[in-house]
């Protein structure tokens, strides 16, 4: 990942845009402390899941069509809390 300062971003913003649709998501720095990332639009869009609905989101899960999930319990006794 490449690093920018953020006055050198602001006056390159077309070349750092460009790198981050070719080579990746870009950091900018502010006094030399990470302050945000710049992505690509197709990046973006995979990490957020672009449009998909929380429908399509459940059936990819791997318990879809399961007819009764098991969920394994915590079989130890509760523990008393003072107030």
């Amino acid at each position: 990942m490449h690093m920018w300062q953020i006055q050198e971003a602001k006056a390159r913003l077309s070349e750092v845009v460009r790198q981050a649709e070719q080579e990746g998501p870009q950091d900018i720095t502010w006094h030399g402390r990470s302050v945000a990332v710049l992505l690509s639009r197709s990046d973006y869009e995979r990490l957020t899941g672009g449009n998909e609905s929380l429908v399509d989101f459940m059936r990819r899960s791997p318990l879809f069509g399961l007819d009764e999930p098991e969920f394994s319990r915590d079989p130890s006794l509760t523990r008393e809390v003072s107030l």
